[in-house]
């Protein structure tokens, strides 16, 4: 069976400019790659990549993303400093998981997931 290596997710954004501010300077993110008609970008942490593209001609569905980290105490406390918008703080999930919700500045939603092994 052929092997998966990697995930990158593609999210909308109505302003680019404003999609990568946000994730450099409330999520940690460090711009990558920046297409020269700033149409698409590509941020990166800790091996994570998110794609960012410009929809500023239709109202883009959100999207939402899952990142696993091993450190959800200190990713809540530091995310919480920079100011992100932390749409639920960290729950107990009945399965064993721990997790926090975040959103961006154009809907999508990024969950931060401490797997149960982590707990």
């Amino acid at each position: 069976m052929a092997k998966l290596t990697r995930l990158a997710p593609e999210l909308p954004s109505a302003n680019l400019d404003d999609a990568l501010t946000y994730y450099e300077r409330k999520l940690g993110f460090e711009v990558v790659m920046r297409l020269p008609e700033n149409e698409y970008a590509i941020v990166e942490r800790d091996g994570v990549a998110i794609h960012l593209f410009a929809n500023s001609v239709t109202k883009p569905t959100a999207v939402g993303v899952h990142i696993f980290t091993p450190d959800l105490d200190q990713l809540f406390a530091e995310l919480q400093a920079t100011g992100a918008t932390i749409t639920q703080k960290i729950e107990q999930k009945p399965w064993g998981n721990r997790d926090f919700r975040v959103r961006d500045e154009f809907g999508n939603e990024l969950k931060f997931t401490e797997p149960r092994e982590n707990a």
